[in-house]
């Protein structure tokens, strides 16, 4: 009688959010053993693995099409394979493609293994000075004027730090539309973090508004909120 198939192993797997250099050695080796990489944006995960010396099968999952995708992932999983789960940048499934195959993996049965790394969310908590014993991280806010504002209403409602990410294309519109809800509460932005031109711009929601309507900043953007009016 042959022997029953072992189950398959997903790591999800923290990549650089910029700087190439902070890939952990972790998962340098998980990237190098895996069977294939399954990856958000394989150019990105591509370039990162050829910086590194490493060549192994690239599997996409980019988030419009994530669901229809996952079931030949679980497959590869039931036979026993191991899989490196990498999001386009930092740590899959927070606000990334991921969870879905991490609760398919799970739900099978298949062991799910966490690979920590860089995450725009921690570098920015830690890098702001703002309290972050306790914070309110809300993703990406709806773009939805009135969404927008009910989301982050919540947010504040926490009496927390609160975190968010925005696009650069959005970040001055977002600034404006919470200006009247953040008042003279902190906001800080962090932009381009571990990159060449990783910047903090510290002010007032309008004030920081008015600064990115006239000088559009580039580069994905975390924003955050103190608890409170600036000091």
């Amino acid at each position: 009688m042959s022997a029953p198939p072992r189950g398959g192993v997903l790591n999800v797997v923290a990549t650089p959010i910029g700087n190439l250099e902070d890939v952990t050695l972790r998962a340098l080796r998980v990237l190098r053993e895996c069977d294939a990489v399954v990856a958000e944006d394989s150019r990105r995960t591509r370039a990162l693995l050829s910086a590194n010396g490493i060549s192994r099968p690239v599997l996409s999952l980019p988030a419009f099409d994530e669901r229809r995708r996952i079931p030949a992932l679980l497959a590869r999983l039931d036979r026993g394979e191991t899989l490196a789960l990498c999001s386009d940048a930092g740590t899959p499934a927070i606000s990334d493609p991921g969870a879905a195959l991490v609760r398919g993996a799970r739900d099978r049965g298949h062991s799910v293994v966490a690979i920590p790394g860089a995450s725009a969310l921690t570098a920015a908590l830690s890098a702001s000075g703002l309290p972050a014993d306790a914070f309110c991280f809300l993703g990406f806010l709806p773009r939805s004027p009135a969404r927008l504002r009910r989301t982050l209403a919540a947010g504040i409602g926490c009496g927390h730090t609160v975190v968010f990410y925005e696009s650069p294309l959005r970040l001055a519109r977002t600034l404006t539309l919470a200006a009247p809800l953040l008042g003279d509460r902190e906001v800080m932005v962090a932009r381009e973090l571990t990159k060449v031109h990783e910047t903090f711009h510290v002010g007032r929601a309008a004030e920081l508004a008015a600064q990115f309507s006239e000088h559009p900043p580039r580069g994905e953007c975390t924003v955050l909120v103190g608890a409170g009016p600036a000091p």
